[in-house]
């Protein structure tokens, strides 16, 4: 199995099986970007504002919502986060897909006794929602969305919420996975092993302050790893 390191070519020490992983959600383990591209592009709509591309939504929506709106929509921000919630909340179940290996990922992890949380920056009754349409709570210890936390990724506190059920804390023995550069940050902040899977959807130079350690192609490749540790 071949991985990348997404930095220079240097050694890197070899990833051991961890205690516990915590995972991004979307565009990590599911897509569901079309529906977050909608429901964005309703509140700039309501708002008169120019709508956005899905490549467009891909690069610029990386932080929790209510980090977000604020600035793009100032002090209407409260009035767009209810539109976009609306338009999320009645179709995001219809645009939800795992990405290729996701499940049996988790599902290989919690057999080989290793803790597994999630921690998104989606809301998180629609995090939670989301999982138990796919089974996959039955695998989670916690599910930690944006709104459960006193803040959000790249913050610590929802890395350490969703901790909390296994007792454990922030380290070397803790895997955090994420498909984007603030998932990196998080992991750097917390102590964490920053694992990154996929594409780098904001170019290689977002990750200079807080490379990861590892990157895979996706959760295959991942899993691969994982039988193999």
């Amino acid at each position: 199995m071949r991985d990348t390191v997404s930095t220079s070519a240097v050694a890197v020490p070899p990833l051991a099986l961890p205690r516990a992983v915590l995972f991004d959600w979307d565009n990590t383990l599911v897509t569901n970007w079309r529906c977050v591209h909608a429901a964005t592009n309703a509140a700039l709509d309501a708002f008169g504002l120019p709508t956005w591309t899905l490549e467009e939504s891909y690069t610029r929506v990386r932080q929790s919502l209510r980090d977000a709106f604020p600035a793009l929509f100032g002090d209407g921000w409260e009035r767009a986060r209810d539109i976009f919630y609306a338009h999320f909340e009645a179709h995001h179940l219809e645009y939800l897909d795992p990405l290729s290996g996701a499940g049996r990922l988790l599902e290989r992890l919690a057999a080989r006794g290793v803790y597994v949380g999630v921690v998104s920056n989606k809301t998180g009754r629609f995090l939670r929602t989301e999982a138990g349409a796919l089974g996959w709570d039955r695998w989670c210890g916690a599910l930690v969305g944006a709104g459960d936390a006193e803040a959000d990724k790249p913050h610590p506190a929802p890395v350490h919420l969703a901790l909390k059920p296994s007792g454990m804390t922030p380290g070397p023995d803790v895997w955090f996975v994420g498909d984007a550069d603030i998932d990196m940050e998080c992991a750097h902040r917390t102590g964490c092993v920053p694992v990154m899977v996929g594409a780098t959807p904001h170019g290689e130079g977002a990750l200079g302050a807080f490379p990861p350690l590892r990157h895979f192609p996706g959760c295959d490749e991942l899993c691969t790893l994982v039988d193999a540790l």
